[in-house]
């Protein structure tokens, strides 16, 4: 991968694929195997962007797509093998995934949804309007904000349950 590909089209939205890698892991270990991946993939898929949706939309399809097949290989106990290639700076964008402890519970949370719910709930925090949410997931935008509600609800059952 080349340093300016990652500098300008992957650094930038680091953020996005630091949370949804970390919705799906439960270690500082999986996290950072999962963070190169998605990088790595989004590399490689670089030249199948056709501008017909936002390059944000982009890194969220990629991001989910990835983490939601490594997850699925895991719960398999197939073992998963990535690259060996060290991406310049992913330590510094990973090192502090799992230290906030108050995040930490909205995550421990956010892994008692179904794989889908945490997609929406991830870019439902992240702001995204609905038309977007449902175009990244490839569903209809009309029931993203009954799940929506759906999800919030379950969310606070969980937080007051584990937490409270």
């Amino acid at each position: 991968m080349s340093s300016d590909f990652y500098h300008s089209s992957i650094v930038p939205y680091a953020a996005i694929i630091v949370k949804i890698c970390r919705a799906y892991t439960n270690s500082q270990e999986d996290f950072e195997d999962y963070y190169q991946e998605v990088c790595l993939q989004i590399w490689r898929s670089r030249e199948g962007f056709k501008e017909q949706c936002a390059w944000t939309t982009w890194i969220y399809r990629i991001s989910l797509n990835v983490c939601l097949t490594l997850l699925k290989k895991k719960k398999n106990n197939e073992p998963i093998h990535f690259t060996s290639d060290v991406l310049p700076d992913s330590v510094s964008v990973t090192n502090n995934a799992f230290e906030n402890e108050t995040l930490n519970q909205l995550y421990t949370a956010i892994k008692h949804l179904s794989e889908v719910d945490r997609a929406v709930i991830l870019l439902y925090l992240e702001e995204k309007p609905q038309q977007e949410i449902a175009e990244i997931l490839g569903t209809n935008p009309n029931n993203i904000g009954v799940r929506v509600k759906r999800i919030k609800e379950r969310l606070k059952k969980i937080i007051d349950e584990k937490f409270n």
